[in-house]
């Protein structure tokens, strides 16, 4: 049995960023393959009625200072020394997601993730701005000016928003979460949990 595995996603999210840098090996140790599903947390965020934790604990005590040292925490244990908080943070990420929904109809996607999330979340690169965008994608070895023609036509328009609108019909909040069959799983620190679900459904198959 083939257990469906799926990590909703958007560029802007640092936590899905480093959960992407431990999806490999959860895939070399369970045999799944995980299906990256672009979705615009913005439009998640205003169909749930949540808001970033910036906005959401910026009144609270203690609050982001904790999240702050339980991240580098989990980047310590992970060994992820090339994560850098992006120094213009928080970037609005509706264009380089266009893009994601772009690579996901015509094939690329894996490619596609890769450069943006290096320049996102590695680089420190301004992926709100096209030129920079373009640049990132050159460099990766990606068309630069043909996604960012792409990311203004209806396909992929509609595309990001279905994306988005099935996400959260099925449960999403936030970002990253993670579907494996109908089990939903909500950020970083439960990929141990997904793990654990895709063991047991593939025993249940077995």
């Amino acid at each position: 049995m083939t257990v469906s595995v799926e990590f909703h996603f958007d560029f802007g999210s640092p936590n899905a960023y480093l959960a992407h840098k431990l999806i490999p090996g959860i895939e070399r140790r369970t045999g799944a393959k995980f299906t990256y599903v672009p979705v615009l947390l913005g439009g998640v965020f205003k169909a749930t009625n949540n808001r970033s934790p910036m906005e959401a604990f910026a009144g609270v005590k203690n609050k982001l200072e904790y999240q702050r040292l339980e991240m580098t925490r989990f980047v310590r244990r992970h060994g992820l020394d090339r994560f850098k908080i992006n120094p213009h943070f928080p970037v609005n990420t509706l264009q380089i997601m266009r893009g994601a929904a772009a690579a996901e109809i015509d094939g690329g996607l894996m490619p596609y993730v890769e450069v943006i999330y290096r320049h996102m979340w590695e680089e420190g690169s301004k992926m709100d701005d096209p030129a920079v965008i373009r640049a990132a994608l050159d460099a990766g070895g990606l068309d630069g000016a043909r996604l960012l023609e792409r990311i203004q036509t209806p396909e992929v328009k509609e595309r990001l928003v279905r994306n988005t609108e099935a996400s959260v019909a099925r449960g999403t909040f936030g970002s990253p979460t993670f579907y494996v069959g109908n089990e939903i799983f909500f950020g970083k620190d439960k990929l141990a949990d997904v793990e654990d679900e895709i063991v047991a459904q593939s025993r249940k198959g077995a």
